[in-house]
């Protein structure tokens, strides 16, 4: 391995490698250290707090997911925001209607148009059956 380190630069002085060497045992060990003690601390807080959890769990759960769904609305309410000062600034600034709201004004009409052959069919249809009904 060395013999390939050196391979790839061989204009570094010996003590040089040392160094790096040194530095980087020395670094990957404190964080190694630092790891397992991160772990000790997480282990030793959960065995603590584990029967308090077991206790208050009837609380907990509730109360964690009516925050998740807080949080969720709160997020999509700010997003929605966002999206619609975007929107709105966009048409001040530009003076122009977004990308793909023609579409949606003829998708707007042809449904408005679909509903009045709907309500003009069903008041045609329930009046032939009323005064057929009345003349018997």
């Amino acid at each position: 391995m060395s013999e390939h380190y050196q391979q790839q630069q061989p204009g570094q002085p010996r003590s040089h490698q040392v160094v790096k060497a040194a530095t980087a045992v020395t670094a990957g060990g404190s964080l190694l250290v630092l790891s397992g003690m991160t772990m000790a601390g997480t282990v030793i807080a959960l065995a603590l707090a584990t029967p308090l959890l077991v206790i208050f769990s009837p609380v907990l759960v509730p109360a964690a997911i009516s925050m998740c769904l807080l949080l969720t609305g709160f997020a999509a309410s700010g997003g929605f925001g966002v999206a619609a000062v975007t929107v709105f600034s966009w048409m001040y600034l530009t003076g122009k209607q977004p990308p793909g709201s023609e579409q949606l004004d003829q998708a707007r009409m042809k449904l408005g148009m679909k509903a009045r052959e709907m309500k003009d069919k069903a008041e045609q249809q329930f009046g032939q059956h009323q005064t057929g009904s009345q003349a018997s």
